[in-house]
């Protein structure tokens, strides 16, 4: 044999066992050590000497951690097999609870977590499932006429808006775009998106959320896609029936308050547009937009406490879904912490009753819906707003 052979045969020799090395080895070496690279190593530390930090890292108190992990232990647990060791629901909790935090990349998220990007997806999507499985009944809305009047009174006591049974916004939620899907989730602002529709109250709670409809619908008509539209529609909310405000003769409709994102109907009322303003006029688009900045507060809040809304979501739309119904009903779930609450997110007044707005950024990470110039509103929604005068005599 030639030494030219020789050398050829070498080569062979080590290409097939280097490609004998690649079919046995199923995990990376320092994967298999996951209990000495993990996170949850540098967790249990600050829970026992900066609790601040702690909070940093999840987003939660220590006490929001444990009550959390409590309800979804059971249902995100997995039992160890004869090839690895299962990884537990404390690190499964702890690492979703970190991207929904952060957004940050599941390569990134890897490196904290000493666990496979792959494995990273299925754990951050099944974690969610059981988030949203135990937190289900903290977003609902009211079921009777005396739970929608209940939220009226709130309405009516913090910020002086009767007959205000919630505030109702969208938001373009951006992701990147689904093979095959073309110009489907394409929207007006140029990228690619699903709609967050939302009604809350005035405690700064989701009351309903809807999530899911493509960013190319006509933003006028997102409200139709939903559930909640077609029982506004078809009158199915159980909506108290009008009755007198305080202070006048006149019966009114309870109803939400938008924006210029929606025509009006009975029980949807928005602001007068801001030009030819009566003083009536300018007085009800005080009341109504104060009512209104409700749902734009809870947005921002939203969008400034969970980072992953800071970029593009790279999962499909339906993981995005569910990604995003998760930080809906972790927002209504940390909603009992006043620590939560940030004033400088929250829309407040001054002593001269000027609305001080929290800074536009935090706001307005989520992208608003356009607005519409339909005149197509029902008169009897033109009548209820222009009654909206309760102080006469």
């Amino acid at each position: 044999m030639s030494a030219q052979d020789l050398a050829a045969a070498v080569l062979l020799l080590l290409v097939a066992k280097r490609k004998r090395k690649r079919t046995r080895r199923w995990s990376k070496d320092w994967y298999l050590k996951r209990p000495k690279y993990t996170h949850e190593n540098l967790l249990k530390d600050l829970m026992l000497t900066e609790e601040n930090d702690f909070k940093n890292y999840v987003r939660l108190d220590l006490e929001q951690f444990q009550e959390l992990l409590k309800l979804v232990a059971q249902l995100i647990e997995k039992k160890n097999t004869n090839m690895r060791e299962a990884i537990p629901p404390f690190q499964r909790l702890s690492i979703t609870l970190r991207y929904l935090a952060t957004g940050n990349t599941l390569e990134d998220l890897k490196f904290h977590s000493a666990i496979s990007p792959q494995n990273l997806s299925l754990i951050i999507m099944e974690t969610c499932d059981a988030i949203i499985k135990v937190l289900n009944k903290l977003i609902k809305l009211p079921q009777t006429a005396e739970e929608w009047k209940q939220v009226a009174k709130d309405f009516e006591s913090q910020w002086n808006a009767p007959h205000v049974i919630g505030a109702k916004d969208g938001k373009h939620v951006d992701i990147k775009k689904p093979p095959g899907s073309g110009s489907y989730y394409y929207n007006y602002k140029k990228t690619f998106s699903i709609v967050l529709m939302a009604v809350v109250n005035a405690n700064y709670e989701f009351i309903m959320v809807d999530i899911g409809t493509n960013g190319r619908v006509s933003d006028g008509s997102v409200l139709q896609n939903t559930t909640f539209g077609q029982q506004l529609k078809n009158n199915a909310l159980n909506i108290p029936p009008p009755e007198l405000l305080p202070g006048s003769f006149r019966k009114l409709p309870y109803f939400f308050v938008g924006d210029d994102a929606f025509p009006m109907s009975q029980n949807l009322l928005k602001p007068y547009i801001q030009t030819g303003l009566t003083k009536e006029k300018r007085i009800y688009n005080y009341r109504i937009s104060r009512a209104r900045r409700m749902v734009e507060s809870v947005f921002g809040i939203l969008g400034t406490r969970f980072g992953v809304f800071q970029r593009a979501f790279p999962f499909d739309p339906t993981k995005v879904r569910k990604i995003v119904l998760t930080c809906c009903y972790l927002h209504n779930f940390l909603r009992k912490s006043r620590s939560y609450l940030s004033p400088s997110l929250m829309f407040r007044e001054d002593h001269e009753s000027a609305i001080i707005h929290p800074p536009s950024k935090e706001v307005f990470q989520l992208k608003p819906l356009e607005n519409i110039n339909k005149k197509n509103s029902l008169n009897i929604a033109k009548q209820a707003r222009d009654n909206y005068n309760y102080r006469e005599s």
